[in-house]
């Protein structure tokens, strides 16, 4: 028996959560995610018997739920995962692959996929910069961040070192 971690984001999908996970395991790799099971409706339930009703999968490490909820409860900014890329070649894959079949692009380093979630693309050293002692620093990276659609770790740099 497999124990579930104590703290699992649950994302209530309108529908095609099976489909979502696969498309991350496409994105990320298979080698950075995996199902770890997958739960269908049964009989004289809200979903269809045998549809998929949830997937229990890990991405990057992180234990995820996505759940084939229906249209009452729909996806918005108010939570989003946040990815810390190595490098713009990670950022640019994401910010590609991400909203593909009918996502789009936002603003200041976010993607909305397909079915609603949003993504935060960043690069890994945005946590050090935003955690630097010197405001102005600070204060030069989030000025950068807020002209950016996707982040350009390049430009980000100079704005914290301020060239």
């Amino acid at each position: 028996m497999q124990i579930q971690p104590q703290l699992t984001p649950f994302i209530w999908y309108q529908r095609g959560a099976e489909d979502a996970v696969a498309h991350y395991l496409q994105v990320f790799g298979h080698d950075r995610g995996r199902i770890n099971h997958t739960q269908r409706w049964g009989e004289n339930a809200p979903g269809a018997a045998g549809t998929v009703m949830l997937v229990n999968f890990e991405l990057l490490g992180l234990p995820l739920i996505a759940f084939n909820g229906g249209p009452h409860i729909k996806l918005n900014e108010a939570v989003s995962l946040s990815v810390a890329c190595r490098d713009q070649a990670e950022i640019d894959h994401l910010w590609e692959q991400l909203p593909a079949g009918g996502g789009q692009a936002l603003e200041c380093g976010w993607v909305r996929d397909a079915w609603g979630l949003c993504w935060q693309i960043i690069p890994a050293t945005w946590y050090d910069m935003m955690r630097d002692p010197d405001p102005a620093r600070v204060q030069r990276v989030l000025q950068a961040v807020w002209s950016m659609g996707k982040l350009d770790l390049a430009a980000l740099q100079r704005a914290y070192q301020d060239e």
